[in-house]
């Protein structure tokens, strides 16, 4: 109710400062405790989640409010993309609301302090309870991005319970060639040489504009090299039928126009990996029906991010909820034992 009440004003501010301004809200936050394991509770690559629903990467860029996030109902928070350096991003404006479509476009570029802050503040909270991913990327303008994923991966493997590889943003030149098959398979070579034997679970991030022979390729790779999971998608360079005077804006576009691209593209994964590697469903969800759908299709997990604009804090807790109440209607026990049963 609070936040609905506050969202005109919310949104008369420029976008990137109402989330600076949210940010500063959660780090006053007393909410700090994960929830409970409860019915909802499921185990993907060896992790144990209070329930299946994430906040996404993009939002905590740089590792500042994960336990408020976790304090919000949220089974597991992921941070980032974290850059070995500090980057200032594209330039401003950079994020826009597409309110009458109820989505989001963002060309941001990677904005973040840099390994070696985010290292120190993640350290300070590695006792915490609670399932924190740490998103890794690559700098702009680095000479050798496969590298910078390596020296990411040696930094944070020790703070992370998972490591997201994310090549899949559209908003650094040249990221998403990494999706490439034979580039994707030097990446993820490295990658894993530097977490060593002990280290996290490697996710592997991807985008939703791919084509068939992409698709199984990358399934392909993901079940070679034992990957923890998949988190499908990213934001979208698509332009659905749009209706804001933003919509021609480039960038990343999230939201509910991402909902049917990025349900489409869970199902194609489940079934060029036969099922064999766990899925995270991403992109459009807003509501426990939306997060069921994607479950039903074969996502283990969900994650969300631009619904939080326009639903407020209050979004995971109903979801949850409505997530338990849909699984018992279903006659299903746990949400492992719903996945993939459309």
């Amino acid at each position: 109710m609070l936040f609905h009440l506050a969202r005109p004003a919310l949104f008369a501010l420029d976008p990137e400062r109402a989330h600076g301004l949210t940010i500063a809200a959660l780090k006053a936050s007393p909410l700090r405790s994960p929830p409970t394991a409860g019915a909802l509770a499921t185990e993907v690559a060896g992790i144990a989640f209070p329930n299946p629903l994430g906040m996404a990467a993009g939002f905590d860029k740089d590792g500042e409010v994960p336990d408020a996030l976790l304090g919000l109902g949220f089974g597991f928070a992921e941070v980032g993309s974290i850059t070995p350096l500090p980057q200032a991003g594209n330039p401003k404006p950079r994020l826009f609301r597409l309110v009458e479509d109820r989505a989001v476009i963002n060309r941001m570029g990677f904005n973040n302090g840099g390994s070696e802050s985010a290292r120190k503040r993640l350290a300070s909270r590695a006792q915490r309870p609670g399932v924190v991913g740490i998103n890794i990327g690559a700098n702009k303008d680095s000479a050798d991005r496969i590298a910078d994923y390596a020296k990411m991966t040696q930094i944070m493997a020790p703070l992370a319970s998972y490591l997201a590889v994310n090549i899949s943003s559209p908003n650094t030149p040249g990221l998403r060639a990494l999706q490439d098959e034979g580039a994707l398979t030097a990446l993820l070579d490295a990658v894993l040489d530097a977490r060593g034997a002990d280290g996290p679970p490697i996710f592997l991030k991807v985008a939703p504009d791919l084509e068939r022979a992409d698709i199984d390729a990358i399934a392909r790779i993901a079940l070679d090299k034992q990957l923890g999971a998949l988190i499908v998608s990213n934001t979208t360079i698509s332009r659905p039928d749009l209706r804001s005077h933003h919509r021609g804006e480039t960038g990343g576009l999230s939201g509910a126009p991402l909902t049917q691209l990025a349900l489409g593209r869970i199902r194609d994964f489940r079934k060029a990996t036969g099922g064999a590697v766990p899925l995270i469903g991403v992109g459009g969800i807003a509501s426990a029906a939306d997060a069921w759908a994607r479950i039903r299709a074969g996502a283990s997990l969900v994650q969300l991010y631009s619904a939080l604009v326009y639903e407020g804090p209050g979004l995971a807790r109903r979801i949850v909820s409505g997530l338990e109440k849909m699984m018992r209607r279903d006659g299903f026990t746990s949400i492992a034992e719903a996945v993939g049963t459309e």
